[in-house]
This record gives C-alpha cells, sequence and structure tokens, in this order.
C-alpha cells in the first residue's frame, strides 16, 4: 500500500506529523502535487467547490481514507462512487463547534436585537432607539442535533431561556433532555420564537424547510440557517419573508455564493452572512490535532475518528 499523504495545509506548519509517511500538500490548485494514484490518505481541501474536492477521486485506486476538514461530507459524496471498496470517509467533528455555535449566537442576537439596523443607522449619523425583542424568555427549537447543534445549546444555556425543543432523525435522551424526532416538527414549530437548522445536508433533510414548515412558524418567528443552504427551499422563504411574518438569519444560501442581484440581498427582515461558521481562528489549531491524531492512529492500525462510511458496505 502506498504511503502518500495529501495535506491542504502545508506539512511543514502541521506540529507532529507521523514519521513513516510521504506528505503532499494539495490546496485545489490545477496541478496534482503526485500520481493520484498513489494517494492512501487524502484530506480534502477546505472551503472549496464540491467539483474541486472530487476532481483526483476518480484516479484514487490506493486511497483507504478520505478525510473531509467539514463537518458535512455532502460536497465529496458525488466522487464516492469513483472510490474501491473499504475506503473510510471521515468527518471533522469536533473541529467546528466553537465557531459555528459563536457564528449561530451571533446572527441570533444580531437579529433580534436589531444590529443590522444600527450599522445602517451610523452610517447616515442616525441615532434610533426603541424597544427590540430580547433572546431571555425565549423558545428555541434547534434542527439537527448533533455535536453543532449541542455546541449551540451549550451556549444558549446562559440567556434565561423558556425552553430548547430539540430534533434530530431519531428519538433519544441526552443530558440536556430529550431528541424529538423529526416527525414532532409540526407540532414544535408553532412554539417556537427561534428555529436553528444545524442539520446535515441528505436527501431527508434537503427542501425539509419547504412552504409547509415556513406556514407552521410562529408570527414574528426567526428563522436560523447554519446548517447547508439546500435545506431551505429558497423560493419558499422568499415568498414567506414577503410577508413580513418571520424573519432570517443565513449563513449559508442556496445557492451558495449568492450571486449579486439575487431576491434574497433585498428580501426584508434577512441577515446573511458568507458561510463564514466555520473559518476563524478556532480551525486551524483544531483541524490540525485531528488530522495528527488520525494520521497516528491511521499509521499504527488503530480504529478512526468519525468514520461516516465505508465504502462497498451495506448501506453506504
Amino acid at each position: 500500500m502506498s504511503a502518500d499523504v495529501w495535506l491542504p495545509i502545508p506539512p511543514k506548519d502541521v506540529d507532529g506529523l507521523p514519521d513513516g509517511l510521504e506528505y503532499r500538500f494539495w490546496d485545489g490548485g490545477e496541478t496534482f502535487p503526485a500520481d493520484p494514484a498513489d494517494c492512501s490518505f487524502y484530506v480534502v481541501p477546505y472551503m472549496k467547490p464540491s467539483e474541486v474536492g472530487v476532481r483526483p477521486m476518480p484516479r484514487m485506486t490506493s486511497v483507504r481514507v478520505v478525510q473531509t476538514l467539514s463537518a458535512g461530507i455532502d460536497h465529496v459524496e458525488p466522487g464516492l462512487g469513483h472510490l474501491p471498496p473499504g475506503v473510510r470517509l471521515c468527518n471533522a467533528r469536533g473541529v467546528h463547534e466553537a465557531s459555528t455555535a459563536e457564528l449561530t449566537l451571533t446572527l441570533v442576537l444580531a437579529s433580534l436585537r436589531g444590529i443590522p439596523d444600527f450599522v445602517r443607522a451610523q452610517d447616515r449619523g442616525e441615532w434610533r432607539g426603541g424597544f427590540r425583542p430580547a433572546l431571555a424568555d425565549k423558545t428555541v427549537l434547534i434542527v439537527g442535533y448533533g455535536a453543532i447543534g449541542a455546541a449551540i445549546e451549550d451556549r444558549l444555556a446562559p440567556f434565561e431561556l423558556a425552553r430548547v425543543a430539540r430534533v434530530a432523525r431519531s428519538r433519544r435522551t441526552t443530558a440536556r433532555g430529550l431528541v424529538q424526532p423529526l416527525t414532532d416538527l409540526p407540532a414544535l414549530l408553532p412554539e417556537a420564537d427561534v428555529v436553528i437548522l444545524s442539520t446535515p445536508l441528505t436527501e431527508t433533510t434537503r427542501g425539509l424547510v419547504d412552504a409547509g414548515f415556513l406556514r407552521r412558524m410562529k408570527d414574528g418567528a426567526l428563522l436560523v440557517n447554519v446548517a447547508r443552504g439546500p435545506v431551505v427551499d429558497t423560493g419558499a422563504l422568499l415568498a414567506e419573508l414577503g410577508t413580513g411574518r418571520i424573519t432570517a438569519a443565513l449563513d449559508v444560501t442556496d445557492p451558495e455564493p449568492l450571486p449579486p442581484g439575487h431576491p434574497l440581498w433585498q428580501a426584508p427582515g434577512v441577515l446573511i452572512s458568507p458561510h463564514v461558521g466555520g473559518p476563524t481562528s478556532a480551525f486551524l489549531p483544531r483541524a490540525e490535532r485531528l488530522l495528527v491524531d488520525q494520521l497516528r492512529r491511521f499509521l499504527n492500525h488503530e480504529p478512526l475518528r468519525n468514520v461516516i462510511l465505508t465504502t462497498g458496505a451495506a448501506g453506504a
């Protein structure tokens, strides 16, 4: 088996990489650093379009591990069918929770307290006061209660909420309380003042937030999307926003990047950030720790962390 490792971070900048592997730097450039057929451990370039990360995969005939630096794996799924059986796909659980949860809280508070309006008024030199909604006493619904959803709730805990409801694929109980299944959403949506989307993009969640979902939301509710753009039906969201009945804060959109002139830019009651939930100063040290640990495990034939699926396995 080849021992080539493709990294999107220069190997010299990563402390603690284990000896015994040949490290190649590739961050999605036109030229590959070596023959893809010799790569055994592929770390997908971060924050690059899907077609970039997938491009070498059809030629990776010796690869044994594909490691993303994102929590989601939807951007590499188009390439999985080109891989040999037995390849383990791992995500970056543990890398993005802090940054994404911070941004989620920022979007919630900025939207409720009207920070975008204050910034625009400051640009005009206007002093505009008045009452605004507080996060205190609100009911928050978190749709997608994995590691990021739990980290979001950790940061919401000091804000004197009335209630936090949690939804995931299946019912379970956590240290913070009950996690309800997706089938309970119709009953939960009318009670929520803030609905936070932190679910992976799957065939089940694609278009989950459709016209029916939005109609069930409470008057005056805030929708926050830090998941993936296609979880929300953009046309349905634009129609609901146009009524002024709900507001939204979006770190991800469909399409993405959001092109100039798209109606979302001018939709009433929307705060948009350009998919910046993960890329902060907290990213690199956590990503490097994950990679060093995974590569040590790989070299020592120990179980890898965060294995999402294995190619060729039933259900993969």
